[in-house]
């Protein structure tokens, strides 16, 4: 079969339509045909063997640089922070930068955090609780998610908890950039990088006047001798750790919730057994219901894969969710906290774009996610909830939800 004509056969998916869903049988159906579709903004790839070959293709670059230009955003503070954003860079720029940063996210740092993050889940589990026998409405983003992400990231940032509801609040407007629909909010999210790039300043000036063992003072002196990150390095750094770091783990608490509401044996298993369970119940969260719906990588030279010919420039999204669900790689594609070892999913990316922030990602959610389960039973939603579109980084908005109190 010649590169046309499989192209010519190959499923579309229009990922920028209201009701575009993941976890649709358009996808599933796509997927079974194909190994990738066509869509209104380049290829998406659907399986899980040539999602993991393509994230380290060399002929692929990270592909989110040109997002708001595609959907008509040219300039503009957003536009010139994402440009120099460590989500976008490449080459030796990417790899100085991410050298720079990664002592601030390594396994000694997260585990170092893990006492302050049970704190911070115990007194939101208790107010959640409190609410619930007083009749109050629980609704899970407000009362907990947010919060303990928001929190969580100042506990690692040495940020008084105080602050924690304006980073969310700028977090949550930078977060619609991430959406087809940037041009209509694009204004807002101009202002809320600004507010964040000047709390940044001031924190980095009071860091330098007086460090201590937090993750800015550890960047601030990584700025300040050898090999070294500019002022405005430092900058985009921060503001990206603000906004990276509270969205992605707001948005997948809501996700991990979701999942086990739909399979309330897999909850009752970790409840019982969370020593035994909490790794395996968060990676499979992870990988079955992902809040990054896609990795965007864009062609910097023409090429063949697979009998497709992508054309330099061409956007390619590697799709995390439909991965992660191939019955090709994981036979059993349903969540199952018991499953022998899994084949590595792709939430965190991969290749040199794989996410920095993993380990405390995968540290704070190991946290609340077994706290919960000990916590509440029988848990719904009894409607009420809102959603972000299922592109970028999906997630609740407002999740209600019921519950019973474990004895």
């Amino acid at each position: 079969m010649t590169g046309q004509t499989f192209q010519e056969t190959a499923p579309y998916l229009d990922i920028s339509a209201p009701e575009f869903a993941m976890n649709s049988e358009a996808v599933r159906e796509a997927r079974d045909r194909s190994w990738y579709a066509k869509t209104n903004y380049g290829y998406g790839v659907l399986r899980y063997q040539e999602v993991t070959e393509l994230l380290k293709h060399p002929s692929l670059n990270q592909g989110s640089a040109k997002w708001p230009d595609h959907h008509g955003v040219h300039s503009g503070i957003f536009h010139e922070w994402w440009a120099k954003n460590l989500l976008v860079l490449e080459g030796e720029e990417h790899h100085r930068i991410r050298r720079l940063l990664n002592p601030a996210f390594s396994p000694t740092v997260a585990r170092r955090l893990v006492p302050e993050f049970e704190a911070i889940s115990r007194e939101l589990i208790d107010e959640m609780k409190r609410k619930h026998n007083a009749g109050e409405q629980v609704e899970f983003v407000a009362d907990f998610a947010e919060p303990f992400a928001t929190r969580a990231l100042c506990a690692m940032m040495g940020l008084p908890h105080e602050h924690w509801e304006f980073i969310a609040s700028r977090a949550n407007t930078v977060g619609l950039a991430l959406s087809v629909s940037i041009k209509d909010d694009i204004e807002e999210v101009d202002v809320a990088v600004q507010e964040l790039y000047d709390f940044v300043e001031r924190l980095i000036a009071e860091r330098r006047e007086q460090p201590g063992e937090d993750v800015v003072s550890r960047l601030v002196q990584f700025s300040e001798s050898g090999d070294k990150l500019s002022d405005a390095e430092l900058r985009n750094a921060l503001v990206l750790m603000l906004f990276g770091g509270m969205d992605t783990t707001r948005n997948q608490l809501g996700l991990l919730l979701q999942t086990f509401m739909r399979n309330p044996a897999q909850w009752e298993l970790l409840a019982a057994d969370p020593a035994t369970y909490t790794k395996p119940a968060l990676e499979e969260g992870l990988r079955v219901n992902p809040t990054t719906r896609w990795v965007t990588r864009e062609a910097n030279e023409d090429f063949d894969f697979k009998g497709l010919f992508i054309e330099k420039g061409t956007t390619v999204h590697l799709f995390t969710m439909s991965s992660g669900t191939d019955p090709e790689a994981y036979p059993d594609p349903e969540i199952n906290i018991q499953s022998e070892a899994r084949k590595q999913h792709h939430t965190f990316g991969g290749g040199v774009h794989h996410c920095l922030g993993h380990y405390i990602a995968r540290a704070d959610m190991s946290v609340a996610l077994p706290m919960l389960a000990e916590s509440f039973t029988n848990i719904s939603c009894p409607g009420g909830d809102e959603w972000l579109p299922d592109s970028g980084n999906h997630g609740p908005i407002r999740l209600p939800i019921t519950f019973e109190l474990r004895s």
